[in-house]
């Protein structure tokens, strides 16, 4: 079998509130592309569908549209779970019927125990969990981490091997080569990988670059486009594993839109902006450390034809001590005080009477509201 495993697709994503519809149905249209070229059996979604468990009327028609497009047009058979960004009992409505059009969902820990079967593999399927999940599910309070919970999971699932057959694992967490970590990510600590070590390819979520884990039966496959400005040179896409040669390939997806970090000072980045495409991101590094009265705005319109992310200052962001004179206790100032030093400190200018008036205003209803 020729198996693709993508995962982390969080529809209904926003970028600095920036929409991002266009750029997900592209990146879903070349994943789309991929799967026919290279002419995959089936199709693992990891977890992470969503990108809120409560995710709107628009978001969900997306996702009802993609999953009919590849597996009641396309007619790939589609393994799916639930991630932490998921509300399960929403994304496994209609499931119980899903399995006769070969479209195999899985958002409760119970149901990872009885492998699915296509050609020569067996899929165990375990959405996202908890340890407390898994001290309900085996009656056993002892399972108080991660790694205690995935080792009695995976030994149970271990029962259900078929000699014959590959065993491949989907799930959704963090993973880890150490045997023992500290490390959290979204709030609980990491999976040993040698919990896992008896399935022959294990197809992961949660993690959003491909390359989180280097290993080659344990594989993380990345969003399929970058969710932030870390992320930019980031490579996306998807994972392909054929199960008679072991291979294991990635296969790039392109952005829709970039986002471009530039760096430089801000007079460089306002008087001579780079030709970039129209509706591309844009994130600033400023290597000015002087204050810059109404910053966003001037950049906002300097790149009136891109998106603006955020900027950063690459050498801090310099206060003028020389006239600081004395220390002033904040706890003695009031509210406005406050805000008049901060808003003066950050645009060099007062606030207007008209700012101070609505500032004064709002603060009046928020106190009003605490009593």
């Amino acid at each position: 079998m020729r198996i693709m495993h993508t995962a982390d697709w969080h529809i209904g994503k926003q970028l600095n509130h920036y929409r991002l519809v266009d750029e997900q149905w592209d990146a879903f249209n070349q994943l789309k592309q991929i799967a026919q070229t290279e002419h995959v059996d089936a199709i693992v979604i990891a977890g992470d569908v969503y990108d809120r468990s409560l995710a709107s009327e628009d978001t969900v028609k997306m996702v009802n549209e993609m999953m009919a497009e590849l597996n009641l047009h396309l007619h790939y058979p589609l393994l799916v779970i639930s991630g932490n960004h998921d509300s399960a009992e929403r994304l496994g409505i209609g499931r119980q019927w899903f399995a006769d059009k070969q479209f195999y969902l899985k958002t409760q820990l119970a149901e990872a125990f009885t492998p699915v079967v296509l050609a020569d593999t067996q899929f165990f399927l375990l959405p996202y969990f908890t340890p407390h999940d898994a001290q309900l599910y085996f009656h056993d309070d002892t399972l108080k981490t991660m790694g205690q919970a995935m080792a009695r999971i995976t030994a149970t699932m271990q029962k259900q091997f078929l000699p014959d057959k590959r065993h491949l694992l989907v799930a959704h967490f963090f993973a880890s080569g150490e045997q023992t970590t500290s490390t959290e990510v979204g709030g609980l600590n990491a999976v040993p990988l040698p919990t896992m070590a008896m399935f022959d390819q294990v197809m992961l979520g949660h993690l959003h670059s491909a390359r989180a884990l280097l290993n080659d039966k344990i594989k993380y496959s990345g969003t399929l486009m970058p969710f932030t400005v870390n992320a930019a040179n980031q490579a996306k896409g998807v994972r392909i594993f054929d199960t008679n040669t072991g291979t294991n390939t990635f296969h790039t997806i392109q952005p829709l839109h970039r986002i471009n970090v530039l760096t430089g000072s801000f007079a460089d980045l306002i008087q001579q902006p780079p030709a970039l495409p129209v509706d591309d991101f844009v994130a600033f590094q400023l290597t000015d450390q002087q204050p810059i009265p109404d910053l966003m705005n001037k950049l906002r319109q300097a790149y009136a034809k891109q998106r603006v992310l955020s900027v950063q200052r690459q050498n801090g962001l310099q206060s003028d001590l020389n006239q600081v004179e004395h220390t002033v206790d904040v706890q003695k100032l009031t509210p406005m005080e406050l805000l008049d030093g901060f808003y003066h400190d950050v645009m060099q200018q007062p606030l207007t009477a008209m700012q101070r008036q609505l500032a004064q205003q709002c603060l009046d209803e928020t106190l009003k509201e605490e009593k």
